[in-house]
């Protein structure tokens, strides 16, 4: 069985041996696609796949299409909106990710950007610390429960909103659960936001959420671009001029937010959050181990299409 691994922005060397390892022992054959410049390329290596490995890679109807012998896609890390899942299943292709092997990655990342911003970017003025500080936590998934870990070690206070978590399980991890988006942006300096970008959440948080902040008020996103109404989010910047956006997930505006707010607002150049070592090694291993549990056994936990 061909096993592709297509990622534009390769695994490392060290995590591609590894997830080649992972393949060989089961008997399957491994076949990389790394740097492809085209669509084009994709679409010829696929026709043949019994499973495909990706990252950020694009999996439309196009490339389902092609995919003859496609059985299973594993996207290595958390989000999925890369793939097409009615198609997906449409085709009878198993759609799985990779949940918590990028979640500290993400969480530390959330931490990096928080001490630049509130050192305002370390431009050499006075800057303020996050002791004492309140953070609110936009969804206490595998990242969450990261971010609330290392928040206690700054000694901060936590809450976080998740109506898919049970309120036992935040107050267990030291965390107290709040019941409305509302309540999560009025009562915290700090929000990270940890939510994926679904037709319930584009666009949900705007200027309305975020005026509601209180002074000094920092907003975390290292999730989605789409979960922003960037209009809004401007135009609450201009109104609170105390108020700063950090993401990892540039929004379609950045170089106008950035021209207009300065160093209240920062984006790193490329979505940053699963860029460790680490990381990079756990997802490409979980989700070589996952194609060959699903292909040998039919195991699908991680499955997120229908």
């Amino acid at each position: 069985m061909k096993v592709l691994i297509a990622t534009e922005k390769p695994f490392a060397p060290v995590a591609s041996k590894a997830i080649a390892e992972v393949i060989e022992e089961a008997g399957m054959t491994p076949v990389f696609l790394e740097k492809y410049a085209s669509k084009d390329e994709l679409l010829a290596a696929v026709g043949d796949a019994d499973a495909l490995i990706i990252r950020s890679d694009k999996v439309d109807n196009d490339v389902l299409n092609a995919a003859n012998k496609l059985k299973i896609v594993v996207r290595a890390g958390a989000g999925y909106d890369n793939v097409d899942l009615d198609s997906a299943t449409n085709h009878g292709v198993s759609v799985q990710n990779t949940p918590g092997q990028n979640s500290n990655a993400v969480a530390e990342l959330v931490f990096g950007m928080a001490v630049m911003a509130i050192r305002n970017m370390f431009n050499g003025t006075s800057g303020t610390e996050l002791k004492d500080k309140t953070l609110g936590i936009q969804a206490f998934g595998q990242v969450g429960r990261n971010v609330a870990r290392i928040a206690k070690g700054f000694g901060m206070e936590i809450t976080a909103l998740d109506p898919y978590c049970p309120d036992e399980a935040m107050e267990q991890a030291g965390v107290k659960p709040v019941h409305s988006v509302e309540d999560l942006y009025r009562n915290n300096q700090v929000v990270s936001i940890h939510i994926p970008a679904t037709a319930e959440t584009r666009g949900s948080i705007g200027k309305d959420l975020l005026l509601l902040m209180p002074k000094n008020g920092l907003v975390i996103n290292t999730a989605r671009k789409e979960v922003i109404d960037e209009a809004g989010l401007a135009e609450a910047l201009r109104e609170r001029t105390d108020l700063k956006y950090v993401a990892d997930v540039a929004p379609d505006s950045a170089a106008e937010m950035k021209a207009e707010f300065g160093d209240r607002v920062f984006f790193t150049p490329k979505k940053m959050g699963a860029q460790t070592a680490e990381a990079n090694i756990n997802a490409g291993i979980a989700a070589a181990k996952q194609v060959v549990a699903f292909l040998k056994d039919g195991v699908d936990r991680f499955r997120v299409n229908k």
